[in-house]
């Protein structure tokens, strides 16, 4: 009897511990289960993490190999205009405070019906002829620079008048000052800089450069009229307008002159008659440059008129005067004679 009970219980104990293994490995499953599901995320987030690392890398290596291109800097749109420092003693002799202040003579009002003749003449004035030197004339005085064209640069600069573009020569575009560097200088180049082996290193932009004694020609628009009430003839000039050499880009060849701007003269008068005009004799007589202008103690070669021009063509571009200088000097020495025969055939009886 006693062997049979200590069976059952030997039997008992058995069934127990399978229990109890049973049940550990019940519960050492999911933990075996979390242990994987870990790892495998951790390797996923590391093969996504390397792939921006390999990117950033390979766009370092790229930006170290090629320079990157320079954006080109704000347009500056000053003029070439010398600044010029003021004398802080007086530099002349003389009293001339007032001259300084001088105003242009208002001009005589004249009557379309009184005018009985009117034609209107564009001429060229070359600064290399002798009269007219002293548009070249480079001294410094207290108001600046006494070149002609650093006059005008200078007024534009001071945003004194209004420039036109040289689309038309009847003042109907106006022009900003940036507009005429860009006409000048051109756009900015971006010019590649090439080591020994002949990679690019680095870039610099360029400009070309504005030097004022290439503007030697200046073309003036005028009308001539004959006024019946004062039995006078008057000259009138409308506006001024800076020629301009135009060279090819690439090649740099001579193509031709352009006209920079126009100018409209009557604005231009206040400017004019603060300036002197360089005189190599200087006995005792200072002309100003409203004073040359209005008294026509200059010389330019007529171009263009509206005499005997049905087409409005220059004279350049008459029939057969093309390519022919001597002969494009002659009609406009004939066309100015024209004018004066009018005027002369006025006062014969």
């Amino acid at each position: 009897m006693k062997m049979q009970y200590f069976k059952f219980l030997l039997v008992a104990l058995y069934l127990g511990l399978f229990a109890n293994i049973a049940e550990a490995q019940k519960k050492k499953a999911p933990v075996r289960k979390a242990v994987k599901k870990t790892a495998s995320s951790r390797t996923k987030a590391n093969i996504q993490s390397t792939i921006p690392q390999a990117d950033t890398i390979g766009t370092a290596v790229v930006a170290s190999a090629v320079t990157p291109i320079p954006v080109p800097e704000k347009f500056n749109d000053s003029l070439p205009v010398k600044m010029v420092k003021k004398s802080l003693r007086p530099d002349e002799a003389v009293e001339t405070t007032m001259l300084n202040d001088r105003t242009p003579l208002p001009y005589e009002n004249l009557r379309a019906d009184d005018a009985i003749y009117r034609h209107k003449i564009w001429r060229e004035i070359d600064t290399r002829e002798k009269i007219n030197l002293p548009f070249k004339y480079s001294a410094d005085e207290n108001n600046g620079n006494q070149r002609f064209i650093s006059i005008l640069f200078k007024a534009i600069q001071d945003s004194v008048v209004t420039v036109f573009d040289a689309i038309d020569d009847r003042f109907t575009t106006p022009m900003t000052r940036e507009a005429i560097v860009r006409k000048m200088s051109g756009e900015p180049v971006i010019i590649p800089i090439y080591d020994s082996v002949g990679n690019v290193t680095s870039y610099k932009t360029e400009s070309r450069d504005i030097v004022l004694d290439s503007f030697y020609k200046f073309r003036v628009k005028e009308e001539v009229i004959f006024d019946k009430e004062s039995s006078r003839l008057f000259w009138r000039i409308l506006g001024i307008a800076p020629v301009m050499n135009v060279y090819t880009a690439q090649t740099n060849q001579y193509v031709g002159t352009q006209e920079l701007f126009w100018v409209y003269y009557p604005d231009m008068r206040p400017v004019f008659s603060k300036y002197n005009v360089y005189n190599g004799k200087n006995y005792g007589a200072r002309m100003s440059w409203e004073d040359l202008f209005e008294s026509r103690m200059f010389y330019g070669r007529i171009i263009k008129s509206s005499i005997d021009n049905p087409y409005d063509r220059f004279i350049d571009q008459y029939p057969g005067l093309k390519d022919k200088g001597i002969l494009q000097l002659l009609e406009g020495e004939n066309i100015k004679e024209k004018i004066f025969n009018y005027e002369q055939d006025l006062w014969s009886y």
